[in-house]
């Protein structure tokens, strides 16, 4: 199941159970329309010889008025009917257990449930109408209401049109694929003609220096190390000093995984950012983690505060919420998506792809 398959199946679900309803609905009055109709067909013929004659007198009928404004208004009972909450409360409680299972925060999910209620409830729709295509355009237009609020930058734009060296910190807990993400990221600066220069500002992690390392020299990517146990911040302060003697464009500063919870790692990810002045602060986060990921997004915008992120290991069993729950809950845009192993596998979020994905 990929990373859209859970809400996919939220929503599919949702949709299924309302056609259900619409089909019984539509048995059950079925035998009481024909029974109404046959009471009233007199008055209705009475009535449109009352037109007819009417027409004569007038030499033509005024068609410019809307249908549901001319001839039998007293009798559209017969073509509409209106949505009540008691129509659709028990499939609201399913699709908010399915979009909390989803990954979905309770706040968005919420959101979500209350524009539904207040785009359907109340409204006339003629009995013919598809409930289920109504109800999934409300869905859509929530939903992208939240994913668009906050466009992620455009960061090949920002950097071409930016004082240079441009400087990007980038953090996150540990096991999030912080490493490998950061080269994807720079080849995907490489590919725009932006040249860079690694900081490996991780100084704790045992081989994270030499993998970063492999990476750089994979890329044709400078890299700037330090010992073990040596100063993170004065690392990055080298590489900025190194991009800047070099005429080096972007300088992509690693720092150690930390846990959100690690007050003393957190401490020394201020001092970086504070010695470094950062263009641009990423956060990276497991889209695995659920809505633990959530929390983590929370607490680091709380400390030190992020401009973006970017979800790692979307192409495995992920649930796909937690871009949903980012954007309402920390109007927080993913800027990126990481989709796989390959340097190539680094993909820009699409709002209308997302919608797609979940809606197709």
């Amino acid at each position: 199941m990929n990373c859209f398959d859970k809400l996919k199946k939220a929503f599919s679900s949702f949709a299924d159970k309302i056609k259900g309803e619409n089909k019984e609905r539509a048995t059950s009055e079925e035998k009481p329309e024909k029974a109404e109709l046959q009471q009233i067909v007199p008055q209705i013929e009475e009535k449109k010889e009352e037109q007819a004659e009417g027409s004569k007198r007038n030499d033509e009928v005024n068609v410019s008025q809307p249908e549901e404004k001319r001839g039998l208004g007293i009798f559209d009972f017969l073509r509409y009917r209106e949505i009540k909450e008691s129509d659709i409360e028990e499939l609201i409680e399913e699709l908010r257990y399915q979009l909390l299972e989803s990954d979905v925060s309770f706040e968005v999910t919420e959101k979500i449930l209350n524009d539904l209620k207040n785009n359907l409830v109340g409204k006339k729709i003629r009995r013919s109408d598809d409930i289920e295509k109504i109800t999934k355009e409300s869905l859509k237009k929530s939903i992208e209401e939240i994913l668009t609020k906050n466009k992620p930058i455009d960061i090949v734009s920002e950097i071409k049109k930016s004082q240079k060296p441009y400087v990007i910190v980038f953090f996150g807990i540990n096991g999030v694929g912080k490493t490998t993400t950061i080269a994807k990221f720079a080849y995907l600066l490489k590919k725009s003609g932006i040249n860079t220069i690694i900081a490996a500002s991780d100084t704790f992690r045992a081989a994270a220096q030499e993998q970063l390392t492999i990476h750089a020299n994979n890329l044709g990517i400078p890299i700037i190390k330090g010992k073990y146990g040596a100063d993170p911040a004065s690392v990055a302060f080298d590489a900025i000093q190194a991009a800047k003697s070099r005429g080096i464009d972007v300088v992509l500063i690693d720092t150690a995984g930390r846990m959100h919870t690690d007050s003393d790692l957190v401490n020394e990810l201020k001092r970086i950012l504070r010695i470094t002045k950062p263009n641009l602060r990423i956060l990276i986060l497991d889209s695995l983690s659920g809505n633990d990921a959530l929390e983590q997004a929370k607490y680091f915008e709380n400390n030190v505060g992020f401009d973006l992120v970017i979800l790692t290991k979307v192409d495995a069993d992920v649930k796909g919420g937690i871009a949903l729950s980012l954007a309402y809950e920390l109007s927080k845009p993913v800027g990126y998506l990481g989709i796989g192993q390959t340097y190539d596998d680094l993909i820009p979020f699409d709002a209308n792809w997302f919608i797609n994905k979940i809606f197709e």
